[in-house]
């Protein structure tokens, strides 16, 4: 057995975009799925936006404040509502938020359609936490990899990025993505309970 055959695939071909999009597209037509979806990526945002700004949403949500003032606070600490993104950081971000919400849905139809265990589906539930954890804040994510880099030496390498720790959030992009093709990959052709994709 050669050692590109142990390794993952990878979605290198237009089938393979395809066969990610037909999945999740059939998985979201269901309404329960749909539902998980959004709450994920609205949990996920969320988890993004109070990770990053602490400081301000701890204070909206603790603070003597009227209601209507804590929820502007709140409101302008997302992306496109308040100034805090720059409009890369923010597409990211957002993006990001909707790939976790379709992977959720995903991992959610596979586990219950297939009566799979998360043991099971453990490469989906990595990536989907990898994805989660490592990149909706580019500040926890660059301090995260400020720690990793410490272990070697090589702390001053993170004030070099070029994107200022976007490149974290793209790493998680990349993860999330291809949890969401490893998913849909593995989802192909079983016929258990119905699975949406044929051959």
């Amino acid at each position: 057995m050669s050692a590109s055959s142990r390794l993952p695939r990878l979605p290198t071909r237009r089938r393979d975009w395809r066969l990610m999009g037909r999945t999740a597209r059939l998985v979201l037509t269901g309404p329960v799925y749909a539902a998980v979806a959004i709450l994920a990526a609205a949990a996920g945002l969320t988890l993004f936006v109070l990770t990053q700004n602490l400081e301000p949403a701890l204070f909206a949500l603790t603070g003597d404040l009227p209601l209507d003032a804590r929820v502007t606070i709140l409101q302008g600490l997302y992306p496109f509502l308040g100034s805090i993104y720059s409009l890369p950081a923010a597409v990211v971000l957002v993006v990001l938020a909707a790939l976790i919400g379709v992977d959720v849905a995903m991992v959610t139809y596979h586990l219950r359609e297939h009566g799979l265990s998360v043991q099971e589906s453990g490469g989906s539930a990595l990536g989907l936490l990898l994805g989660t954890l490592g990149a909706g804040c580019a500040a926890c994510g660059t301090a995260l990899l400020a720690g990793l880099l410490s272990f070697v030496g090589a702390t001053g390498l993170v004030t070099l990025l070029p994107l200022e720790g976007l490149e974290i959030s793209l790493v998680a992009l990349a993860v999330v993505v291809l949890s969401i093709y490893w998913l849909a990959d593995g989802m192909r052709g079983g016929e258990v309970n119905g699975c949406p994709v044929e051959l």
